[in-house]
């Protein structure tokens, strides 16, 4: 049995983009166990995968080169690993890389794709084309330790009756989010025919949703009131779940349900569409040649007034819907 230690400390989608292609590993190698290190609040995400063992951690325990040391000296002495998949290739885990490699152990890491997505996102660059997507580069790293992976790239719904729509308005970023105003608008507009569960953070998400959900009839407010298990179990239950290019799109992936997503600086090319998801479901301004202008839609717009969202109409997410 070959145990890999796998690793992915952050974002919240990228770490979620990572259970579906170890589980589809696992399942084409039954020679090979995974040990997956992240952050102690994602445990919820790997539950269920078999000869998948969990180790979460708090990163911030762990600073700088000695931190680093720390870790892999506890890891090594807890499970003996094989080889190492590293998922992220930051300077965290190049510091880990290197101490396994010390210790005679091989070790595969990510390759991002800087350079094109660096191409993707400029302006001045008209011909644009799809990239590799984050999933396939997850896989090629367990690909180099020696395995075979074939992705199947499709969503394994939960035997269970489905209704409703989930609802997501946040992101981390403006220019991944649609304007307030159409969000509320096309709440007001499904939820005259389907009831609506808005998700969120805690804190101010969750308040803005709470007075939405006293605005709007037939509207549930789940923001900041659940575990991420009991979030996952509610999106497993919905017939279709509306998010932006945020966490929650992933999050349905993992429990078998349809995500319609809302794309806006950013660009389905980059890589970063739901695991499974359709490229139909993607609602975008398309005709923009500045689109993307950025891969993770934290850069300003270009424009400077951010018409990938405030000219995408909310009648476009209603016919996908």
């Amino acid at each position: 049995m070959t145990r890999i230690l796998a690793y992915r400390f952050s974002a919240f989608g990228d770490v979620a983009m990572a259970a579906p292609v170890i589980k589809e590993f696992l399942r084409q190698n039954p020679d090979a166990e995974v040990i997956m290190v992240s952050r102690r609040i994602f445990a919820d995400l790997f539950s269920g995968i078999e000869r998948l063992q969990f180790h979460g951690i708090k990163v911030d325990d762990y600073k700088g080169l000695r931190g680093m040391r720390q870790l892999s000296t506890e890891l090594c002495d807890l499970y003996s690993p094989n080889a190492v998949a590293d998922l992220h290739d930051v300077i965290r885990t190049k510091m880990l890389n290197v101490f396994y490699k010390k210790r005679g152990i091989k070790v595969a890491k990510i390759d991002k794709g800087k350079k094109e997505k660096e191409r993707l996102t400029d302006v001045n660059n008209l011909n644009k084309h799809p990239l590799r997507s984050t999933v396939e580069r997850y896989a090629d790293v367990f690909r180099s330790l020696g395995f075979t992976v074939d992705l199947s790239h499709t969503v394994q719904p939960i035997a269970q009756e489905k209704c409703g729509v989930g609802f997501a308005p946040f992101a981390q970023h403006r220019g991944k989010m649609l304007p307030l105003e159409k969000s509320f608008e096309l709440v007001r507009l499904i939820s005259q025919k389907e009831k609506v569960y808005f998700f969120g953070a805690s804190g101010a998400e969750a308040e803005l949703l709470e007075t939405w959900q006293k605005r709007l009839p037939n509207t549930v407010n789940l923001a900041g009131k659940l575990s991420l298990e009991e979030e996952l179990g509610a999106i497993a239950k919905l017939r279709v779940m509306i998010s932006m290019d945020s966490a929650n799109m992933h999050l349905a992936s993992l429990v078998g349900t349809r995500a319609v997503s809302v794309w806006g600086s950013t660009h389905r090319f980059a890589g970063f569409l739901g695991y499974g998801q359709s490229e139909a479901d993607v609602v975008e301004v398309k005709d923009l040649t500045c689109r993307p202008c950025s891969a993770f839609g934290d850069r300003p717009c270009y424009r400077g007034d951010y018409a990938c969202l405030n000219e995408l109409r909310v009648q476009q997410i209603i016919e996908k819907l």
